[in-house]
């Protein structure tokens, strides 16, 4: 994608240009976005029967302060250990918090269309995880388990210092590498600190985002009055009968990338980070768990005066917002107090949550905001706040910037742009505010050929066939996407694995027809996939060449027609003779008998392998050698830099003549003589040079 950039962009402009998430009720940030668009809930709620054969006593089921919910994450307990190069031992006392932090980085950085094996610089990681639950739950008591592993592999796959080292081991990733730790607010305070490490230059790209994972899932929790926790399963932030969150489960990761770099590489970019500011309550509050509106209202206002933007242009605000009566109003009171420094304006800028749509993720709660925010900036919609019926009475919102937006609508520019801001706040009073943009405008790429090359490969063939599904799915999604921008990612986007698979396609509806339906006999296995391959260039000599030879390729390949064109330009010099309709005349009998001629002969062979052989090094794919039969030998010679194009022409069409006066059939050897190579070419060539091709 190309893009176009304006004044509403700095240098100081951070671009997201991935992004990858596991939330309940969505694997993918697709499906995220029919949650939230629809305005559902994606809080699961338990049967007696559930609850009793995951262990749940009787006697807590009697408990009517027990509530039977919690925001689960399917197929948690499943994770392709040998994808990861990890023995299945390692894999089961590893934290599923890690697990899952890993799935998402590496899903974000190939949604991001990059691999470390094409990708020189350098990228970070930051990110951080939840209390670790499974560690006491699982692996303590699992003793064999732990005697085989030992105690150091047993710390490192478990303690929250290794989550991202891991990845960035894994992902042979080379910048700085952090984890995160300020609770509710650790990975929106990740994606700030990685925003820090871009602007330094202490990194080129960065992952950030967080990963939380209970365990046991699904077992209920008890309310208790006053508390966090919701006391029917139900987030109702801002509301009126706001009483809590559901504690839920869940992983995003965001890829950042300097804007400016972002555009010049052709990125996709998903939305832009304006400016971003982290602090903490201190102790002027009433107790370390309660938030503060100062220091909520400082963390705005810096982020606001870092992103340099008038903050009357923001429209949507997605707040912390944890349906608790007391934290819904301090959080109000501070946004509003922050905004007041810059605006009077009321009631001109929606708020929501997305803890009412999948509950709160903990470490995990800033990404699940700010992807949630990414994903209306994309899509020009304002979702609805789920289980929003009336207004908490403690809240000022009339004389407010805010209002609560109730049903998904269209979301209308201010002033042009559309601008947003992100809050998390962190347990202990770590608050952290992001301003994040929509992205510049993208002009589509032109296609280079009306075919392209789909090329996947996997582990596994039932893996390749998996994901040549997947990729017909979302084609099938995006059918105007650019054939050729598919392509290009797929080619240099992604890791090369054992299993590979090539489908020549002309158009979308093409390609899913295709990848839906894949035979055995098309997938290649190879033992190549962790090292490059050495390729050879080899050409032919005289006696395949033929009236219309690469007449398609002129037409369909720039790259192609600028060399032949050059050869053409040579050729009328030398030969007097316009050798494009020589070499495209429409097959007939006289046409063919004029190309079996030598003198013509010759200098069309050698003028069209040389433009393919140019065309396979501007798509990248460069010889270590090369070798060539009679004419074949010339085209090798020119490419290798023996010869100039302008004088290996001369020596070709010099040695057609000659050979077209010799008498048939014997076996003809031509070697210019020095003095007819000086006559020909000028003294400043050797004999050795010119029957160096011989």
């Amino acid at each position: 994608m190309n893009h176009n950039s304006e004044e509403l962009y700095s240098d100081f402009d951070i671009a997201v240009v991935g992004m990858a998430c596991r939330f309940p009720g969505a694997k993918t940030a697709e499906e995220f976005w029919t949650i939230i668009s629809e305005g559902k809930e994606s809080i699961s709620f338990f049967s007696q029967e559930e609850l009793k054969n995951k262990g749940v006593p009787q006697e807590l089921l009697n408990d009517p302060s027990y509530v039977p919910a919690g925001a689960v994450i399917e197929d948690a307990d499943l994770f392709d250990a040998q994808f990861f190069g990890l023995l299945p031992i390692e894999a089961e006392i590893l934290d599923p918090q890690q697990r899952l932090f890993l799935e998402c980085c590496w899903n974000a950085w190939e949604d991001a269309g990059y691999h470390s094996d094409y990708y020189s610089g350098l990228v970070g990681v930051f990110g951080g995880t939840t209390m670790n639950t499974y560690l006491v739950s699982n692996v303590i008591p699992n003793k064999y388990a732990m005697d085989v592993v030992g105690n150091l592999q047993t710390m490192i796959g478990n303690d929250k210092d290794f989550v991202t080292t891991r990845v960035s081991h894994q992902l042979n990733l080379t910048g700085p590498s952090f984890a995160i730790q300020t609770a509710c607010s650790t990975s929106l305070a990740a994606i700030h600190i990685a925003c820090q490490n871009l602007l330094s230059g202490e990194c080129d790209m960065a992952l950030a985002g967080g990963s939380s994972l209970r365990f046991p899932q699904g077992n209920g929790y008890q309310y208790q009055k006053g508390g966090t926790s919701s006391p029917d399963g139900h987030c109702r932030a801002f509301d009126a009968k706001a009483a809590g969150s559901v504690v839920g489960n869940g992983a995003g990761i965001v890829v950042l990338k300097r804007l400016k770099e972002a555009i010049a590489d052709q990125d996709q970019i998903y939305g832009v980070i304006k400016g971003s500011a982290t602090n903490n309550d201190g102790s002027n509050k009433a107790g370390f768990s309660t938030p503060s509106v100062d220091g909520q209202s400082r963390a705005v206002a810096q982020a606001l005066a870092v992103a340099n933007i008038d903050p009357n242009t923001i429209g949507y605000v997605e707040a912390h917002g944890t349906g608790t009566n007391i934290g819904d109003p301090i959080e109000v009171t501070g946004l509003t107090q922050a905004f007041r420094g810059f605006t009077k304006e009321k009631q001109y800028c929606a708020l929501g949550s997305v803890k009412a749509n999948i509950g709160h993720l903990d470490a995990a709660a800033g990404v699940s905001g700010f992807i949630k925010t990414l994903l209306c900036l994309n899509h020009k919609k304002l979702p609805p706040l789920v289980n929003f019926e009336k207004p908490n009475p403690q809240i000022d919102f009339e004389n407010s910037p805010f209002y609560v937006n109730t049903k998904l609508c269209e979301w209308k520019p201010i002033d042009g742009v559309r601008r947003a801001g992100v809050t998390a706040i962190g347990l202990g009073g770590a608050n952290v505010h992001v301003v994040v943009q929509e992205p510049p405008a993208m002009i589509p790429s032109k296609l280079d050929r009306e075919t392209q090359t789909i090329l996947l490969s996997a582990k596994t063939e039932a893996a390749l066939k998996t994901k040549a599904v997947q990729l017909a799915e979302r084609l099938k999604q995006q059918p105007d996407v650019n054939l050729a921008d598919v392509a290009h990612t797929l080619q240099v986007g992604r890791k090369k694995f054992n299993f590979r698979l090539a489908l020549s396609c002309q158009n979308v509806q093409q390609a899913v027809t295709m990848l839906e339906n894949v035979t055995d006999d098309q997938i290649l296995q190879t033992s190549c996939a962790d090292r490059s391959n050495s390729i050879a260039f080899m050409f032919p000599g005289q006696g395949t060449q033929y009236p219309g030879m690469a007449y398609e390729l002129y037409q369909k390949e720039p790259q192609f027609k600028k060399h032949l064109d050059d050869c053409f330009a040579l050729l009328q010099k030398l030969l007097d003779t316009d050798f494009k309709k020589v070499l495209f005349a429409e097959p007939s009998e006289s046409a063919e008998k004029a190309l079996k001629d030598t003198a013509l002969a010759q200098p069309a062979l050698f003028i069209v392998e040389y433009a393919l052989a140019k065309l396979w090094m501007h798509w990248g794919i460069e010889p270590v050698l090369m070798m060539g039969h009679s004419i074949g030998e010339y085209v090798a010679a020119t490419i290798s830099g023996v010869f100039s194009l302008d004088d290996a022409l001369r020596v070709v069409v010099e040695r057609g003549r000659l050979m077209q006066r010799l008498p048939r059939g014997k076996m003809l050897s031509v070697v210019l003589s020095e003095a007819q190579a000086k006559q020909y070419l000028g003294n400043d060539i050797s004999l050795a040079a010119v029957n160096s091709a011989q």
